[in-house]
């Protein structure tokens, strides 16, 4: 179901489901709150009352898509590296694939862009398709 098309009860449902998961993937990932906020697209505040609440949390569509290419980058992360420890520190590793430049993964994902997310999630989905994270 698009997200434009959902009802109100519908889109609550899925935020608070999706703020119930986040500060999980969050504490996976050995981010800040600040970071967790930033990926999200929020600010500092609007997280921590979400986390506290997720009943209570509205993600617009926006964040929606966001959280999606979260939960798509932990999902092939697991996939392509089984090892919890492994796949759980590959964002904060230097990757010498050029989308990095030497950086870890999460340098670009601290920029705060959906377009690096998207670009994080569409290199682990064609590392699962056949090439390397």
């Amino acid at each position: 179901m698009a997200i434009t098309t959902m009802s109100q009860e519908e889109r609550q449902n899925m935020s608070a489901a999706a703020m119930r998961t986040y500060p999980n993937i969050v504490r996976d990932w050995a981010l800040k709150e600040q970071e967790a906020a930033l990926l999200l697209g929020v600010p500092d505040g609007t997280y921590r009352r979400w986390k506290q609440s997720p009943e209570k949390a509205r993600l617009d569509q926006s964040q929606m898509e966001r959280m999606s290419l979260i939960l798509g980058i932990y999902k092939a992360l697991q996939i392509l590296l089984p090892r919890t420890d492994a796949a759980d520190s590959w964002l904060r590793r230097a990757n010498r694939n050029p989308l990095f430049s030497g950086q870890a993964p999460l340098d670009r994902l601290r920029s705060g862009l959906v377009s690096d997310l998207y670009v994080v999630r569409q290199h682990l989905d064609g590392a699962r398709g056949g090439g390397h994270a």
